[in-house]
């Protein structure tokens, strides 16, 4: 009986480990995609702020170029 007890044991411990590993590994994967969306927002975020960047001097450029005309 006590075999029997023994081995119930350590495949419940076999179970309980395979349940946590698995646990684990969608934590992991939900960390991951997590990471990406905020790599992705921060590459968007840095586009529009280059874009801004270039049209801002863009109209400083023009404006200028106006007032050099007017002198």
């Amino acid at each position: 009986m006590l075999g029997i007890l023994k081995a119930g044991g350590a495949i419940g411990a076999i179970i309980a480990l395979v349940l946590l590993l698995i646990t684990l590994v969608k934590q992991l994967i939900a960390l991951v995609t997590f990471l990406l969306v905020v790599l992705k927002v921060a590459v968007v975020v840095a586009f529009i702020a280059v874009f801004a960047v270039i049209i801002l001097a863009m109209l400083r450029a023009r404006g200028r170029r106006r007032r050099a005309e007017e002198i």
